[in-house]
């Protein structure tokens, strides 16, 4: 429970520093959003009084201060570009991106695991070289490149999925979460390859260690071994390594957002980084990076309940 309390107190410490690293870094970015906002329009007086409305005009730090009480209140200030609520504006595209995170990771966990366990058990042979060989394949083709092929073959060739139109989850949950496949499945396929291999590695060294050569000896049935025992002890490190992916995700989800059409938070940041629009960047990298290092904590806390060993340790 007090390494609980910890690790909600680091992710609450780490997200400040991150919105105000972001906010730092937005605000010296060269360009101004009033001169940006006025276009040819723009005159001294104008920027001036546009500077005061929109807050531009008061020290940075008490616009981070004023922000970042708004951020914890609901409050995510005004879109510079569609001139509403940034929370308005970005809800339903956090909905959106946040199907497709959790979609590409499930993919990735539940195809990995099973094939790293496969792969690692019958290793040898030509079947495993020819897995090894694929497996370097998949680690090296980007998620920008999978998802065109994957574009083109299942919508311009096959037409499962009609590229552009995305029906809306509130709509067409279903219909969304068939568009959302295609797109997960780009994502994930680099990092289902990376993760059969931590996985493939972990479990053949402790496939060598004594206590698995000893409950085999004595009669235990060796899957038996495998699934209550050696997957146990191997899954820590994959664990960590699936959290560590949910990094990629994020970032492959801008990129393949891009692709697909996929009207998420991706599309939405480079929209935003493009008009200057820095009260919904700000908001939109905060969410992203909470992503993130929430699933390290979850990953902590998930490894402490496979480790006895790591529960104790947190309690020290």
């Amino acid at each position: 429970m007090k390494y609980a309390c910890r690790r909600v107190a680091m992710l609450a410490v780490t997200m400040v520093i991150v919105s105000l690293l972001a906010f730092v870094a937005f605000d010296l970015i060269s360009g101004d959003p009033a001169t940006a906002m006025l276009g040819t329009e723009a005159t001294p007086e104008k920027v001036a009084a546009l500077q005061k409305e929109l807050g531009l005009d008061r020290p940075l730090l008490v616009r981070y201060g004023a922000w970042l009480l708004g951020f914890f209140t609901g409050d995510l200030g005004v879109s510079y570009s569609y001139h509403q609520s940034v929370w308005d504006l970005i809800a339903p595209k956090v909905a959106v991106t946040l199907c497709l995170s959790l979609l590409s990771f499930l993919l990735i966990a539940a195809v990995s695991i099973p094939l790293g366990l496969r792969s690692a058990v019958r290793s040898g042979g030509v079947l495993d070289g020819a897995r090894t060989v694929l497996n370097q394949l998949c680690m090296a083709v980007p998620p920008l490149f999978t998802g065109i092929l994957l574009s083109w073959l299942f919508s311009t060739t096959l037409r499962w999925f009609i590229h552009g139109q995305f029906p809306a989850l509130s709509a067409d949950f279903w219909g969304a979460m068939k568009y959302l496949l295609f797109a997960a499945v780009a994502i994930a396929i680099p990092r289902i390859a990376m993760t059969v291999r931590m996985l493939r590695s972990t479990v053949r060294q402790e496939l060598q260690k004594d206590y698995v050569r000893t409950a085999i000896s004595r009669g235990n049935d060796r899957s038996a071994v495998l699934r209550r025992h050696v997957l146990k002890n191997a899954l820590v490190p994959v664990v960590t390594f699936l959290a560590q992916t949910m990094a990629e995700i994020v970032a492959g989800s801008i990129v393949v957002e891009q692709v697909f059409a996929i009207p998420g938070l991706g599309r939405m940041l480079v929209a935003s980084i493009s008009s200057r629009d820095y009260p919904t960047v700000q908001a939109i990298v905060v969410i992203l990076a909470f992503w993130v290092v929430l699933a390290g904590a979850v990953a902590d806390l998930v490894n402490q309940r496979i480790d006895p060993r790591l529960r104790l340790g947190g309690r020290s």
